[in-house]
C-alpha cells in the first residue's frame, strides 16, 4: 500500500516542494523515515503514532517506510507530522489518495491530535501557488500569513480529525480570506514622532537625507544628546512598505517564527536594535541549523547599533558583506544559504570612552591614547561603508523649553517619499531602488558635477584624506540632497553639504577639538 502526500520545506527564505511517500508492507512492526531527516523530523514517528491513536484511528501494525523526496536535501522542522499522518491514513484507505492530491499539507501534531503552528507557512503557500496546486492545509494559527498569498485556497485546520473529515467530505472547511488592502490602509506610522525631539535641526536634516537615499548613518555625540531617541524615529520617516517589500520581509519573520499571533503581514518597516553582546551568528545569521540574523530581520527597514565601539570587533567586521552586497551568504559543507539584508544601518557612539569629548559642559578625562584605542575599534573599511557621519551635540536648555512645534514625522516622510519617487523613476529599468545602492557605473551616469563642484570636492579629498569609496559616497549623498530639493543637477551647494556628512574622515579631528 503506497500513498503520496505533498508537503514543503524551507531553504533560505524560499520553500521547495517535498513529496511524502508512505509505504506500508507486511513484516515486523517498524516505522522508518528516510530522505535525510534531521532530529525533529525523526522524532515525528512518536508524535504521529500517538496522535493517530488518540484521535481514534488505528495505527497499522506493519512495516511503515516514509520517504521525503527529494532525498538529497536535508529536511528540518516539525511540519511533516500532519502529512505523514495523512499519508498513513491514505495508505490504509481511511481517506482516498484522490482527495488529498493537489493539496499541499503542513503542520506539527501534538500527542492528542491537535495541529500546532509551524514556521515558514508564507513561503510554503507561495511555493504551492507557483506549482499550481488547488489549495494548502495549514495549522489554524498560520492561516493569516498563508492567506496573504492570492490565487490559492488556504484551509486552516485545528486537529487531525478535522483534516481527515475534510478529505472524507464529511465536514468542509471554509478557505481563509484576508483583505490586504485594508491592512495597508491602516496608519503605519511609528508611535514615536520627530515632533517630540527638541532642537537638533542639523541632525534631523542629516536623518532626512539618509532616509531619502537609503544611506547608512552614524551619529557621534555625548550621552543624553538624543542619539537613541532620534534613531528610534527613523523608521517613521521612511516611505511606506510596498506589497512586494512586505512579502519579502514577512517571509523572513515567517521562517523564524517571529510573526505575532494573528499577524498577516509586516506592514511597518522593521526596526531592530540588538545588544552589543550579540555574537556574529546572531547578527549576520548562522548556527548549526542556519537561521537569519538581525541584518536580515531588518530587511527593508532599519538596523540600529547603539554604542557601536562596544560591539566585538569580529562582529562588526562581518558587517562588511551585508552592507556592500545587500545579502548574506552562509556557507556550510553541504550547501550555501543566502538571506536578504537590504537594510539601512544606523549606528551611534560616544566621541570618547567617557563620552564628553565634544560636550562644552563636561570635561573629558580621556587621554589621546584612550580615545584613539576607542575609535580604532571601528575599522576604516567599515566606516567607509557608512555614508553619513553626523555629530550630535548636547541639547542647550533654551531648546528644551521651546514651545514651538517641531516638524512631525509625517511631514518629513512626505518629502522623503517624494525624493524616493524620483529615484524609482531614475532606476526603473534596474534592480536599484535608492541612491545608496548605486554602483560606480551608476554614479558616473547620474552624479555628474560641474567644474566649481569638482574643484570643491578635489580640495576636500586632499585636505581630509578621503578614500575613493568616500568620494563615491559624497556623490551619492549629493544626488540625494538634489532629489530632496527637486533638482535635476547637483551643484556646489549639494556637494558642500555632502562633504559635511563625512566628519569622521578627518584625520586629526581629535587634536583640533581638544
Amino acid at each position: 500500500m503506497l500513498a503520496k502526500i505533498l508537503s514543503s520545506a524551507i531553504i533560505g527564505v524560499d520553500a521547495y516542494l517535498v513529496e511524502v511517500e508512505v509505504d506500508i508492507s507486511h513484516g515486523l512492526p517498524l516505522f522508518t523515515i528516510v530522505g535525510l531527516p534531521e532530529t525533529a523530523v525523526k522524532e515525528s514517528k512518536e508524535r504521529v503514532k500517538a496522535a493517530l491513536s488518540n484521535s481514534g484511528y488505528i495505527f497499522p501494525d506493519d512495516r511503515i517506510t516514509v520517504n521525503l523526496a527529494p532525498a538529497s536535501i536535508r529536511k528540518e522542522g516539525t511540519g511533516f507530522d500532519l502529512p505523514i499522518a495523512l499519508g498513513i491514513l491514505a495508505a490504509t484507505k481511511v481517506i482516498s489518495q484522490k482527495a488529498v492530491a493537489g493539496h499541499l499539507i503542513l503542520g506539527e501534531l501534538s500527542l492528542d491530535g491537535r495541529v500546532k503552528p509551524v514556521n515558514g507557512s508564507l513561503p510554503m503557500a507561495i511555493a504551492a501557488k507557483d506549482a499550481g496546486h488547488a489549495g494548502i492545509l495549514v495549522p489554524s494559527d498560520n492561516r493569516m500569513e498563508a492567506a496573504v498569498v492570492r490565487e490559492i485556497n488556504v484551509f486552516p485546520v485545528k486537529t487531525l480529525s478535522q483534516a481527515v473529515n475534510f478529505f472524507q467530505d464529511v465536514s468542509p472547511i471554509k478557505p481563509e480570506k484576508i483583505d490586504t488592502e485594508s491592512i495597508f490602509n491602516k496608519n503605519n506610522l511609528c508611535d514615536a514622532d520627530f515632533s517630540e525631539v527638541m532642537g537638533q535641526e542639523y541632525v534631523k536634516r542629516a536623518l532626512t537625507v539618509a532616509a531619502a537615499g537609503g544611506h547608512n548613518l552614524i551619529m557621534v555625540g555625548p550621552p543624553g544628546s538624543g542619539k537613541t531617541m532620534l534613531a528610534k524615529r527613523i523608521s517613521g520617516i521612511l516611505p511606506p512598505l510596498t506589497f512586494d517589500e512586505a512579502i519579502e520581509t514577512t517571509k523572513i519573520y515567517s521562517i523564524t517564527g517571529s510573526l505575532k499571533k494573528g499577524e498577516a503581514l509586516i506592514t511597518k518597516r522593521p526596526f531592530r536594535s540588538p545588544h552589543h553582546t550579540i555574537s556574529d551568528a546572531g547578527l549576520i545569521g548562522g548556527g548549526r541549523i542556519p537561521q537569519p540574523g538581525e541584518v536580515s530581520l531588518a530587511h527593508n527597514g532599519v538596523l540600529f547599533l547603539d554604542e557601536l565601539p562596544e560591539f566585538k570587533k569580529n562582529v562588526l567586521e562581518v558587517m562588511r558583506q551585508p552592507l556592500e552586497d545587500q545579502k548574506v551568504t552562509i556557507s556550510r559543507a553541504a550547501s550555501a544559504i543566502t538571506y536578504p539584508s537590504a537594510m539601512m544601518l544606523v549606528a551611534a557612539m560616544n566621541p570618547c570612552p567617557c563620552g564628553y569629548l565634544s560636550d562644552p559642559n563636561h570635561e573629558c578625562k580621556c587621554t589621546p591614547r584612550q580615545i584613539q584605542r576607542y575609535r580604532s575599534k571601528i575599522s576604516g573599511p567599515l566606516l567607509d561603508r557608512i555614508d553619513i557621519h553626523v555629530e550630535v551635540p548636547a541639547v542647550p536648555y533654551k531648546d528644551l523649553i521651546k514651545n514651538t512645534n517641531a516638524e512631525s514625522s509625517e511631514m518629513i516622510r512626505k518629502r522623503v517619499a517624494k525624493a524616493r519617487k524620483i529615484q524609482t523613476r531614475r532606476f526603473s529599468r534596474t534592480k536599484i531602488f535608492c541612491n545608496a545602492q548605486m554602483s560606480t557605473r551608476h554614479v558616473r551616469k547620474y552624479c555628474k558635477i560641474d567644474e566649481p563642484s569638482s574643484r570643491l570636492l578635489e580640495t576636500a579629498m586632499d585636505k581630509l584624506g578621503l578614500s575613493a569609496r568616500a568620494y563615491n559616497r559624497i556623490l551619492k549623498i549629493g544626488r540625494t540632497i538634489a532629489d530632496l530639493g527637486n533638482k535635476t543637477e547637483m551643484g556646489a551647494e549639494e556637494i558642500a553639504e555632502a562633504i559635511q556628512y563625512r566628519t569622521l574622515d578627518q584625520e586629526n579631528i581629535l587634536n583640533h577639538r581638544r
